[in-house]
């Protein structure tokens, strides 16, 4: 270290009057002459916020984070960057990741820093630092902020989201009342953290630690365990270590890295979001990943952890069967144990004496909860260029269907008519959502997992076939075909169904068809008229007019790429 300059340094060595500004500034806070002494300048990336109820003990964890690196010599700043609560924002925070994404880019970048540790937890939170940080492409580490305590109601155990689409649909069938609907609210989440269902944000926190870029034991301590301070301090300690060693996050988000990440996201049940996120972080540190990788790697990686929505279990049980690395380890051989961790050693270094101390919540290969639980990307007439399904959570007998299609052109046209007596529609109907991609919505929100309609749920069918170019909570579950592209704004094949057409849904044979003649699909083409645009300014309109579709992560085109860490020219 002492033969490199550091970043820092361009800010805060020397004599002259810049140099004087800089320390001068800082000082005002009753920082000590000797931190400006040629140390690392390590940046605390914080999501925290009050409204973002996954992040907001976010605090306390970057106060551990200082400990670390104050301990190991460094100088610790923290600072706050956008926050993007999944459980708030409206119309969807997919419509703000890339903007968040370049707060922190352009924060990392502008500011004297010569590492960073980012904190996220919500959803959004955890790709959008990804990117930005990936973009600047210095000595980074992440820490998630760890899921919330088991949900519990009454005598049941239940989990953040999955129990809320399931209590929804038991009061609309007449099971559950609302004097009870009302009191598992407090009862779902009762301490700090994120959803502790293998949701978005738990599947986001497992494939960090995946991807090497968080520390050992990343994924699943509980929020409020003591553990995860420990970890921020322990990964205080070693970001300035990494500065030292210039381990930057290309030299970790490798292709290995990603390979070993969507195995994982197999074997854990993970969200189908999973896909976008990882499509649009390998865009930025240039690593070559498209959607046939999820498909050729991971659908035939058997599901071995048996959380909901998938399973039984939540992240809290998950944890104290022995975490990630246990999962990694029983892997095997599908995982490269050759790729680098941000602790300096290898996955197959710190995960070959994993121990599992539940085989309910962990499978072994040999006796898995299901085979071949992977992400199935499909294709067809009607997402030519492709759509997933999360096999492992939807029911077997719909992998295989044809059925009438029942079109909803938007998701107010859905709520507005799904349970109208008069709806022509059963349970072996296809439910057709448009409107709700990237550009449709805009933001590609998570509506994909459309509620049934309440005639066909008082039958006491749980599922049906769902298809639409939007998201689904990862909390979510059902036979849910989603992120079909081009989506139905962008002109693809999805604006073109009506009512009545046969849809044929074969995940088997990766096949989704629309049985529509070429002649009839091409006369609705010419009759299509895009939608008109709501958004004429602000991020918004940026948005529409920038960003990929989901089959290439949903970036925005200017944004794929990094620009480095150079130094940017003084400002006085």
């Amino acid at each position: 270290m002492a033969k490199r300059k550091l970043r820092s340094t361009h800010w805060f060595a020397g004599e002259g009057k810049d140099a004087f500004n800089h320390r001068s500034w800082m000082k005002n806070q009753g920082l000590p002459h000797h931190l400006f002494d040629g140390r690392p300048v390590i940046g605390i990336c914080n999501s925290w916020s009050e409204l973002t109820p996954c992040n907001a003990h976010f605090r306390k964890i970057a106060e551990h984070v200082k400990r670390g690196v104050y301990e190991a010599g460094g100088f610790p700043l923290e600072f706050p960057t956008m926050s993007l609560g999944e459980t708030l924002m409206r119309p969807t925070t997919m419509l703000f990741r890339n903007l968040m994404s370049m707060d922190v880019e352009e924060s990392i970048r502008a500011n004297p820093l010569d590492a960073v540790v980012l904190l996220a937890g919500c959803d959004k939170t955890t790709p959008a630092q990804l990117m930005g940080a990936a973009s600047v492409d210095l000595p980074t580490l992440m820490i998630s902020g760890g899921p919330m305590l088991n949900g519990r109601f009454r005598d049941e155990t239940i989990g953040s989201g999955t129990h809320v689409w399931k209590f929804s649909e038991m009061v609309r069938a007449g099971e559950m009342s609302m004097a009870d609907f009302t009191a598992a609210e407090s009862c779902m989440s009762r301490s700090a953290g994120h959803c502790m269902t293998m949701g978005t944000a738990s599947t986001m926190a497992s494939m960090v630690e995946a991807l090497g870029i968080g520390m050992p034991g990343n994924a699943a301590i509980p929020a409020v365990d003591s553990r995860r301070y420990v970890l921020a301090h322990m990964a205080g300690r070693r970001i300035v270590e990494m500065v030292k060693e210039d381990l930057r996050m290309s030299k970790i988000l490798t292709r290995k890295a990603f390979e070993n990440a969507i195995r994982v996201n197999a074997a854990i049940g993970g969200s189908t979001n999973a896909v976008p996120h990882l499509l649009a972080i390998a865009g930025r540190v240039g690593v070559p990943l498209k959607l046939e990788d999820f498909d050729e790697l991971g659908a035939r990686v058997p599901l071995l952890v048996d959380l909901m929505p998938s399973g039984r279990f939540l992240m809290e049980d998950f944890f104290y069967a022995g975490g990630l690395p246990a999962v990694i380890r029983e892997l095997g051989d599908l995982i490269h144990k050759d790729a680098l961790v941000v602790n300096g050693r290898t996955m197959g270094e710190n995960t070959a004496d994993a121990p599992c101390w539940n085989r309910e919540v962990i499978r072994t290969l040999a006796k898995p909860l299901k085979k071949n639980a992977g992400i199935a990307v499909l294709r067809g007439n009607l997402a030519p260029d492709g759509c997933v399904i999360k096999p492992s959570a939807a029911t077997p007998r719909l992998l295989k269907h044809k059925g009438r299609a029942v079109v909803f052109s938007s998701i107010e046209d859905f709520k507005a008519r799904i349970d109208d007596p008069k709806l022509d529609i059963d349970e072996n109907c296809v439910m057709v959502l448009q409107g709700c991609g990237p550009k449709g919505y805009p933001g590609f929100p998570e509506v994909g997992n459309l509620p049934l309609p309440t005639k066909v749920l008082k039958k006491g069918i749980t599922d049906m076939v769902r298809i639409s170019d939007a998201r689904m909570s990862g909390t979510a579950y059902g036979a849910v075909v989603l992120h079909v592209a081009p989506e139905s704004a962008a002109g693809g094949p999805l604006a073109l169904v009506r009512d009545g057409d046969m849809i044929e849904l074969d995940v088997a044979r990766r096949k989704l068809a629309l049985l529509v003649s070429a002649d009839e699909l091409a006369r609705r083409r010419a009759a299509w008229k895009p939608p008109k645009q709501e958004y004429d300014r602000g991020w918004a309109r940026l948005y529409v007019d920038h960003v990929q579709q989901a089959d290439k992560g949903c970036d925005l085109d200017f944004l794929v790429g990094k620009s480095g860490s150079y130094v940017p020219r003084e400002s006085h």
